[in-house]
């Protein structure tokens, strides 16, 4: 009896002991584990490897890829129209060269899709507005290759508009910017007109009737002479009773008076208008402090434009043709 209770003496002193080191082995474990995670966790977060951006501008997309990998860099492309003939080459980046950057990150390459077009296009048999259009979006945002020139007119079975001749022709070689000329239809032969007498008219009576006639009117003038009544027409190239083509340019000499007639100031105006394909309203407006004194409406096939005027001194003259104002003025 005394020995088991020695024993159990003993098995009890010793808890303490081994609890002891129980409780030490887990914190052990527990701190080595925290450590392996800190290591583990610095490991994952620490940056990416720093690297020099490659400048690759003006070299070929292939090269440049190429360099981007070496350097663990990826490329986000851009493609954009050019004036010259350098598809494929790096016009810029982003970042720029030499800049520091981190590995995996990415560079943005704007690569040429070199010029637009690289010849000239047959436009023989097209309309000119949509020959226009076209061109007017192709180079949309760059400096236009393709320059059309003021088109010549000429008369021709062809649908008024369609484009019946080009220089350079077709497949001319575009290295620089090329001005085209066309020549465009104007439609059907025109119907006959008869030219109407205008010798011995006035300005204010002819003003009245330019529009009831099919035929597009050139003026000259000079001082009215002793002899001849001023404000009037006082000859006329075309003779009267002639059959023209409608719209066909008919000159009339106008006989101005020296100084003011009847409060007014008399003349000539002048200015030119874009060529258009097939006569287009035309509408003459003078106006004295922002009112109307006198309108006058007609068809014009545009080109030299002139119109003899009867207005009081500082009258505003105002041109529209084919609804948009084209030229104005102040009478003196």
């Amino acid at each position: 009896m005394e020995d088991f209770f020695e024993d159990e003496s003993n098995d009890t002193k010793k808890t303490p002991v081994t609890k002891r080191l129980l409780f030490l082995t887990v914190l052990g474990t527990v701190v080595l584990m925290f450590i392996v995670c800190l290591i583990v966790f610095f490991a994952t977060v620490r940056g990416a490897e720093q690297v020099l951006v490659p400048n690759v501008v003006g070299k070929h997309w292939s090269e440049a890829l190429v360099e981007m990998q070496q350097k663990e860099l990826y490329a986000k492309v851009q493609l954009r129209y050019t004036e010259s003939d350098d598809e494929g080459m790096i016009l810029n980046q982003s970042p720029i060269g030499g800049s520091i950057t981190k590995a995996g990150s990415r560079v943005t390459l704007t690569i040429s899709r070199g010029a637009v077009v690289s010849h000239v296009e047959n436009y023989i048999g097209q309309n000119i507005d949509d020959v226009k259009m076209n061109l007017q979006t192709m180079f949309s945002g760059v400096k236009p290759l393709i320059i059309l020139d003021t088109p010549s007119y000429k008369t021709d079975s062809s649908p008024a508009g369609t484009i019946l001749a080009q220089t350079p022709p077709e497949g001319t070689a575009i290295s620089s910017p090329v001005t085209v000329k066309l020549i465009v239809s104007r439609g059907a032969e025109a119907e006959m007109t008869k030219v109407p007498n205008y010798v011995g008219t006035s300005v204010s009576t002819f003003l009245k009737r330019i529009g009831s006639v099919k035929i597009v009117f050139d003026f000259s003038s000079h001082t009215a002479g002793k002899n001849e009544k001023p404000a009037t027409i006082t000859r006329q190239e075309t003779p009267a009773e002639q059959s023209v083509k409608n719209y066909s340019r008919v000159t009339l000499d106008v006989a101005l008076p020296e100084n003011e007639l009847d409060g007014k100031v008399y003349g000539i105006y002048y200015t030119s208008l874009p060529n258009y394909p097939t006569p287009v309203p035309v509408t003459v407006e003078i106006s004295k402090n922002e009112k109307k004194t006198d309108v006058m409406s007609f068809n014009h096939t545009g080109g030299n434009f002139s119109i003899p005027y009867a207005a009081a001194h500082g009258s505003e003259i105002r041109v529209f043709a084919a609804g948009k104002e084209v030229a104005k003025s102040i009478i003196d």
